[in-house]
């Protein structure tokens, strides 16, 4: 360690030692986070964490798994896995569970996605670990939920997305269910989950005591259906598949050009009336197919013919400027690399540099979160497995020669 650590509180009141590793932001500062997760909806729940400035401490077993999660030097693993540390560690063993419970008192926070029974099977649940740190805020995200008649079942983003109702309403008419190109179930379960253990944090600060969180991959998704669960719950709608068309606000969707395609957004009757001069149509204010929103969704496809009749006369480019000069949204429908190129995307600096231990020079995505005095950055690469073993074992009190028999026993 240098000479120049600092010392801060742990969860439990003890003294604990800074890491080494750079901080990410200031924002989470003094927070200890204890990762063991794995694949993608933990992890990303868990980045949202060391991003902003948590000593985040990745558990990972002695013999490499991360290919579980895809190849260590995959994109995925990097893209995932940034601003932590890493303690290899057998958790069957007794003397890994020992360890795993020292560094769990002295934890703010505790993070999984293992099946529900798993954890209680290892000795590492909520209920136990809550005995010697009632601090403790432990964040469990599952695929369906940690009890209910299909609590056991194994959870993937897809199935989510099946059960969840999305695919249901994804994709054109007559194609059959589609999935999104993202697994979003996924990703806004580890983001829900994030945002649950920022506010059980927020109340210990009252209270004095941790909790549990919990999320799934099945109740994230569910959420996430939002208006359109809405207009089932409320009026009994049961919405379907409707391609890039809008369900409710028409026009808006896909359109053709003299070159490709673009986004418009017609929402409102004063971007109805916008949009009408902006094409040249008039008319279609006082066209009863079309004078109001119930009438436009009747005549949808009438409506998109006579759009297209004019808009594949002039080229993406020339048409957005056309449209955002007169107040109507519009915007290209990119790939990748040209999200990417854009310069409002560089502008914002969602791609970061960082030097990979494993791929050298490489670039991954950061926070989307701007923040005037606590900004994030990708101050680390993923760490090399069980990297900072000694550091961490040593910050909870064990000594040189014990942690040589953890090695040479295999348990780190």
């Amino acid at each position: 360690m240098a000479e120049d650590t600092t010392r801060q509180r742990s969860g439990t009141g003890a003294e604990r030692t800074e890491p080494s590793t750079p901080a990410a932001s200031t924002a989470l500062a003094g927070l200890r986070v204890l990762d063991l997760t794995r694949v993608r909806s933990g992890p990303t729940c868990v980045r949202q964490l060391a991003d902003w400035g948590a000593d985040v401490v990745k558990i990972e077993a002695p013999v490499d798994t991360a290919e579980f999660g895809g190849p260590r030097a995959g994109p995925d693993f990097q893209n995932l896995h940034r601003n932590k540390r890493s303690l290899t560690l057998d958790l069957k063993a007794p003397a890994g569970l020992a360890a795993f419970r020292r560094l769990a008192d002295a934890a703010d926070v505790v993070v999984e996605n293992f099946r529900p029974d798993v954890k209680d099977r290892l000795g590492i649940g909520y209920d136990t670990l809550a005995e010697t740190n009632p601090r403790l805020v432990y964040a469990s995200i599952s695929g369906f939920g940690q009890d209910g008649p299909y609590a056991e079942r194994p959870g993937f983003d897809q199935i989510a997305q099946g059960m969840g109702g999305l695919m249901s309403i994804t994709g054109k008419p007559g194609d059959g269910p589609m999935r999104v190109g993202i697994p979003i179930a996924d990703l806004c379960a580890g983001l829900l989950a994030a945002q649950g253990i920022l506010m059980a944090l927020y109340e210990r600060q009252r209270s004095g005591r941790g909790q549990w969180v919990q999320t799934s991959l099945l109740q994230a998704q569910v959420f996430m259906l939002d208006f359109q669960a809405a207009r089932y719950l409320m009026d009994g709608v049961v919405p379907k598949q409707a391609g890039n068309n809008h369900p409710t606000s028409i026009p808006t969707g896909v359109f053709r050009t003299a070159d490709g395609h673009m986004n418009i957004a017609v929402a409102g009757a004063n971007i109805w009336a916008r949009f009408a001069e902006a094409m040249g149509r008039p008319d279609w204010l006082g066209d009863p197919r079309f004078a109001t929103a119930p009438a436009r969704s009747e005549n949808r496809d009438a409506l998109t013919a006579e759009i297209e009749a004019i808009t594949t006369g002039r080229t993406t480019a020339e048409w957005i400027a056309a449209f955002n000069e007169a107040g109507v949204p519009a915007g290209e429908i990119n790939d990748v690399a040209q999200v990417f190129a854009d310069p409002q995307v560089r502008h914002l600096g969602l791609a970061q540099p960082v030097h990979s231990q494993e791929r050298g020079d490489t670039r991954l995505v950061g926070q989307p979160i701007l923040m005037s005095r606590t900004p994030s950055r990708i101050a680390a690469p993923p760490p090399l497995a069980g990297q900072h073993a000694r550091e961490i074992l040593s910050e909870i009190g064990y000594r040189e020669d014990e942690i040589d028999a953890l090695k040479r026993d295999g348990v780190i």
